[in-house]
């Protein structure tokens, strides 16, 4: 809660912080107000400076002496002009091939000293109109300097000679100096090639150095800027342009005089808003003690309710109308939440037994894509087997109608074509089965079906000691291939006396049994075998499975039988017995004809 009271006092903090850095804001641009109305007056009284040049040069280019380009007549004018202008270090007059005639400072015998003349006097020379350069040392007094140069003209108005005055930018640097500013503050003159002319401070240490990394047009420097300037202060500085030159003014004002002016305003801002802080917990913390208590009362209940135990909590003494309104809607949670396990529940169950149904039907389609690979095999061994079972039987009726046969092979015979005929009727409904087809259905009572079979199977039987028990009191008849019917209980009596011949017993025992069950009649076949295994109770009717060994089982039995069934809408299946062993049973839908008498067996 502490947390959260602490961050519903973020709003004032930031209001304190945005009024901070508004104030920062403003105090900087009164300082850049401050140093930019500096710059502009300083950069006028440059420009004035060099007004006043072109003023006194405009009068001693008209001078007789001047014009004369009389040596000695300059020399006195010009040395009586150095000592009225300060700010003029030396004044020098060449004639028209750049010689010197006159100066007013550095005469050698009352003479001027010959040096070559500059590029901007030859300038002036060919051009005939003044000219200022950029920083320069004098070749007279080897100090910085900047040259001012103007044209003298003859009679004819043609150019016969250049006054060059040289400025003193030291005394410049004592008129910027007297400039008041803030401490630590710089008034700096720059020409266009980014050179320091003059300084406030410490100039004869950055007279002649880069301003600038780089040469920039002096308009095409921002109106403002900040940066650390060589001697590590980090400035606000305002710019003004000279026109003379072009040059740059430049007034930098230290970022320490705007953060003097805040500093007041900051602790101003920080006291008021500790105050507020403190204020607002103070309020919010107070009540929050009292609502704690109730606030851990639900705890405890909410941690039963986590734990499984939603019973709803009793309701306590609240200290405010909110608790109690929580406490309610405790007891309302806790009634919805045992609603809804036991409707998950119930669902979860509902889910469980529709995932065992999609499960049963995902095994039905196995099984149902297996016999449809059977069926194509069994339709391809069906086949080949036919040809030679033909003829099988067309030697069996030649034998027969043979002369002098004895009535033991006459009985031979007939049993060859019986069975033969039998092997031809399954070998169709192998085909049928293979090609998805049964075959055509007729009312069959299902005594007469367990009869033939157990006239096939009780020679084995008895062979093997096995007892075979039949109990058909039911004479409902059904739809179905009789061939077929006798095949699925052909398979079912040989499993059940092959599980029983697989045990040591001397002896076993089957029954068949016939009942009616509401709309179906149901046949089941009952063994004292060993019974199947529970891992192989889900495989027993997919094809090519069986726990026989090899050469007495394909595993195709009852796979066939349950696809026949299922053939006519009957139903397979499994099931263990009382006696231990394995009960096999099928189902089919009873004909809709009327019951003939029972007939035993």
């Amino acid at each position: 809660m502490v947390a959260v009271t602490c961050l519903m006092t973020l709003p004032l903090m930031a209001a304190i912080g945005w009024d901070a850095s508004r104030t920062r804001l403003e105090r900087a641009a009164e300082v850049r107000d401050q140093a930019a109305a500096v710059a502009t007056a300083a950069a006028a009284a440059v420009d004035q400076y060099f007004a006043s040049l072109d003023a006194m040069a405009s009068v001693l280019v008209r001078h007789p002496a001047i014009r004369a380009l009389d040596g000695d007549e300059c020399n006195r004018l010009l040395a009586a002009l150095l000592v009225d202008q300060p700010l003029v270090a030396n004044v020098s007059l060449r004639d028209r091939n750049g010689v010197v005639r006159a100066a007013g400072a550095g005469l050698v015998d009352g003479r001027p000293q010959q040096v070559p003349a500059p590029p901007h006097v030859l300038e002036v020379l060919a051009t005939g109109r003044p000219t200022v350069t950029d920083f320069a040392v004098g070749q007279v007094s080897g100090r910085p300097t900047v040259f001012q140069a103007y044209p003298v003209r003859g009679a004819d108005d043609s150019v016969i000679g250049v006054i060059n005055f040289a400025v003193n930018v030291s005394r410049l640097q004592q008129v910027f100096e007297s400039i008041a500013l803030p401490e630590g503050s710089v008034v700096t003159l720059v020409d266009r090639q980014s050179r320091v002319l003059v300084r406030s401070v410490d100039g004869e240490r950055f007279i002649g150095t880069a301003f600038d990394e780089r040469a920039v047009e002096p308009k095409d420097v921002p109106r403002t800027f900040t940066r650390t300037g060589g001697d590590g202060i980090d400035r606000l500085h305002a710019n003004a342009v000279v026109g003379r030159g072009p040059w740059l003014l430049s007034v930098g004002i230290p970022q320490s005089v705007v953060a003097a002016h805040i500093a007041p305003l900051w602790r101003r801002d920080l006291i008021v808003g500790l105050s507020a802080i403190g204020g607002v917990l103070l309020l919010v913390l107070w009540p929050l003690h009292h609502t704690s208590r109730g606030l851990e009362a639900l705890r405890s209940s909410a941690q039963r309710i986590a734990g499984g135990d939603l019973t709803p909590p009793a309701r306590g003494p609240a200290p405010n109308l909110e608790i109690a309104q929580l406490q309610d809607a405790f007891v309302t949670m806790a009634t919805n939440l045992r609603e809804a396990r036991d409707a998950l529940d119930f669902q979860i169950e509902q889910e469980r037994k529709m995932r065992e149904t999609l499960q049963s039907l995902q095994r039905q389609v196995v099984r149902q894509e297996r016999l449809a690979a059977v069926g194509t095999l069994v339709s391809g061994v069906a086949h080949e087997l036919n040809n030679p079972l033909q003829a099988i039987l067309g030697v069996a009726e030649l034998m027969e109608c043979r002369e002098g046969l004895g009535l033991e092979t006459l009985d031979d015979v007939a049993l060859i074509k019986t069975q033969g005929s039998r092997a031809r009727e399954i070998i169709r409904s192998l085909s049928r089965f293979g090609s998805h087809q049964s075959g055509p259905p007729a009312l069959v009572d299902l005594r007469e079906v367990i009869t033939e079979v157990i006239q096939l199977r009780r020679p084995n039987l008895e062979s093997s000691s096995i007892a075979l028990e039949v109990d058909s009191s039911c004479a409902q008849k059904v739809y179905a291939n009789v061939t077929e019917i006798e095949r699925v209980l052909l398979n079912f009596v040989v499993n059940a006396q092959q599980a029983i011949d697989s045990t040591t017993r001397p002896a076993g025992r089957i029954v068949i049994r016939l009942s009616h069950t509401g709309k179906k009649v149901r046949v089941e076949v009952h063994d004292d075998g060993p019974g199947v295994p529970a891992e192989y109770e889900s495989k027993l009717f997919q094809p090519f499975f069986t726990t026989k060994s090899i050469g007495q089982g394909t595993g195709l039995g009852l796979s066939v039988s349950y696809g026949i069934i299922h053939s006519y809408g009957g139903t397979v299946g499994h099931s263990g017995n009382q006696w231990g062993g394995a009960t096999f049973f099928f189902e089919l839908p009873v004909a809709d004809v009327p019951a003939v008498e029972s007939v035993s067996v």
